[in-house]
């Protein structure tokens, strides 16, 4: 028997809406998927509401290298020592882990201060190494505190043995670092040596020159709040940063980049997406 005409173009209409929900599924998550990031594990998070705008490996522990510096930072700027009391680079601070040199000679004396902005921006192992030491208590109480406080941060996959990042047994996840960045971008010191673009300081005789490892802060188009790079052959190439993106604060987590320039691109890439995004939903919106 044929079905009737009225049950044919009921069927056809139902059909035709279920194609229509098919074809328009997929625009949703669109937006989400159009940026292609190369860094291994990374999390994109708008810094003032913790929306995740994009994550991938987010909840996957990695060795972090020197973005540990932010922590180092952090826990010396709480046990509030003098900034100006003048500290000095000892056989104690010579990387007997990897071998690293440094420019920063045995018996350099500086201040607390300038070992803090150089251990920040210019990712100084020995400088941090110093910091920690000089803790009170010394370095193993600094490493607890880091702990502890990466504990009261909600840090659950987190740990660190040692200031510097040069220690691959010092761990975290995107998600996990992205919690550190929102803390210390808190600290008005560390949002100001961070992003330092270059600084002199004198080692023995001869005035040294520091540059910033992370070569946005001399870009005028970034507007970066806190930042930190890190790198272990076992970390790959890592970038986290607090800035603005359309007016908009972002937090940015970047891990295990392969290239010298993939954190860079990757944080590019992330920015075109996001001012491409919201471009979208402003058309949208007027419409």
């Amino acid at each position: 028997m044929r079905p009737s005409p009225v049950l044919r173009l009921m069927v056809g209409t139902l059909i035709a809406a279920c194609l229509a929900t098919v074809q328009a599924a997929p625009s949703a998550p669109a937006s989400r998927s159009a940026v292609d990031l190369r860094s291994r594990a990374a999390l994109i998070m708008r810094a003032d509401t913790g929306q995740v705008l994009y994550a991938k490996n987010a909840d996957q522990t990695l060795p972090i290298a020197s973005i540990t510096k932010l922590m180092t930072a952090m826990v010396v700027l709480d046990a509030g020592q003098p900034m100006n009391q003048i500290l000095t680079i000892t056989d104690a601070e010579r990387d007997r882990l990897r071998g690293t040199t440094s420019r920063l000679a045995i018996g350099t004396k500086l201040s607390r201060s300038e070992l803090l902005r150089l251990a920040l921006m210019s990712s100084e192992n020995r400088a941090a190494a110093a910091l920690l030491r000089n803790y009170p208590g010394g370095p193993a109480a600094g490493v607890a505190a880091m702990n502890r406080k990466a504990r009261a941060l909600g840090m659950t996959h987190t740990r660190f043995v040692e200031a510097t990042g040069l220690s691959g047994d010092n761990r975290s996840t995107p998600s996990d670092l992205a919690r550190m960045v929102q803390a210390a971008a808190r600290y008005s010191t560390i949002r100001a040596y961070s992003t330092t673009p270059e600084y002199t300081v004198k080692v023995g005789r001869h005035l040294t020159q520091y540059r910033n490892t992370n070569p946005l802060v001399r870009n005028p188009q970034w507007n970066i709040a806190v930042t930190k790079t890190g790198y272990l052959n076992e970390a790959g190439r890592c970038l986290v940063m607090h800035t603005t993106v359309g007016n908009k604060p972002v937090v940015m987590v970047l891990m295990d980049s392969s290239g010298t320039l993939t954190r860079v691109g990757d944080a590019g890439r992330a920015r075109r997406w996001m001012e491409a995004s919201a471009r979208t939903t402003q058309v949208a919106a007027s419409r």
